[in-house]
């Protein structure tokens, strides 16, 4: 792999990455962009190959969850596709928020203002502070479990407390063998940046375990171009724990003396170089264990950086590496 760099004339040279394994790919999207297939009897899904949504098709309506823009008509077009081909309606009824974050929500608006909107108390708050009219707040909220029922069908909601967002929900099919939690595994990829991007580490890190205290055999994960099994979830819970682990032995390897040593009153670059050796030294082993195991391993900022968030994590939520003044 090489870096980015500039040449003359502003044209970028672009770095090679390893090819993504075969297991982490998708079905292939069709002449619109898109792919909708079915998950279990009426639940389906959608993909772009980089974001997921689905939606129930009930004879009371159509319960669509999440409306990622970079879907955007597509997920009408899906729906149009699957009522013809079912012969059921294809009117949107519902429609269920996973979070307030806009790469999942932001073509809700397209589905008119008659649509049964649904989602945590957070997510309303949040929604309402973000005042954006592509995420329409949700009328219906719940703080800890919400049963919803459409046209003989059940769905069932939970709020777990804060992950990758302070208002991510768990959304269950149990009758559909099925569930769907946002932007915590991706199925055959490593995370992408800060934990993907997320706002509480031990939430996120937690999840996972959730996640696999449901019944279930097909994850909606939110994000790239297939469904996730739980030897997905499984895969996922190892790579962080390698993370943990090689973060623990980075703090126990790495001696603060000589940066803080050097750069004395700049205690800023002390902070910087201590902690850049301790996360570069706790990164390495992992991108090279799961280089061709999880695709985008091999992009050391991804890996590199969710290191440093959970090293910070175990430094200040857990008081690992903390040095007492004598």
């Amino acid at each position: 792999m090489t870096s980015s760099s500039s040449v003359p004339g502003g044209v970028p040279v672009l770095p090679d990455y390893e090819p993504v394994p075969a297991a982490a790919l998708g079905p292939a999207l069709n002449e619109h962009g898109y792919h909708v297939g079915r998950v279990e009897r009426n639940l389906f899904w959608v993909t772009d190959g980089t974001y997921q949504s689905a939606f129930l098709a009930t004879s009371d309506g159509v319960v669509l969850f999440d409306a990622p823009p970079t879907i955007g008509h597509n997920l009408r077009r899906a729906v149009d596709e699957v009522a013809a081909a079912e012969g059921t309606t294809n009117t949107v009824t519902h429609l269920v928020y996973s979070h307030h974050h806009a790469d999942h929500a932001g073509a809700a608006n397209l589905f008119g203002d008659e649509v049964v909107r649904i989602g945590h108390a957070e997510t309303r708050r949040l929604l309402l502070r973000d005042d954006d009219p592509t995420r329409p707040a949700p009328e219906v909220t719940f703080q800890d479990r919400y049963t919803l029922e459409v046209g003989g069908e059940r769905v069932e909601l939970a709020w777990h407390g804060p992950n990758h967002s302070p208002d991510n929900i768990f959304i269950h099919f149990p009758d559909h063998d099925a569930l769907m939690v946002i932007d915590i595994v991706n199925a055959g990829w490593v995370p992408i940046y800060n934990l993907n991007l997320s706002e509480d580490v031990p939430g996120y890190i937690g999840a996972g375990e959730r996640a696999e205290s449901y019944a279930w055999k097909y994850l909606i994960s939110g994000h790239l171009g297939r469904l996730a099994t739980r030897e997905d979830v499984a895969v996922h819970r190892r790579y962080l724990d390698d993370i943990v682990e090689s973060c623990y032995a980075a703090l126990a390897s790495v001696d603060p003396t000589p940066y803080f040593g050097k750069y004395r009153e700049n205690a800023w670059a002390g902070v910087r170089g201590y902690l850049g050796e301790v996360t570069e030294r706790a990164a390495a082993p992992v991108i090279e264990k799961y280089t061709g195991v999880l695709a985008a391993a091999d992009i050391e900022a991804f890996t590199s950086s969710t290191t440093f968030m959970i090293l910070q994590s175990l430094r200040l939520d857990r008081g690992i590496g903390s040095q007492v003044h004598l």
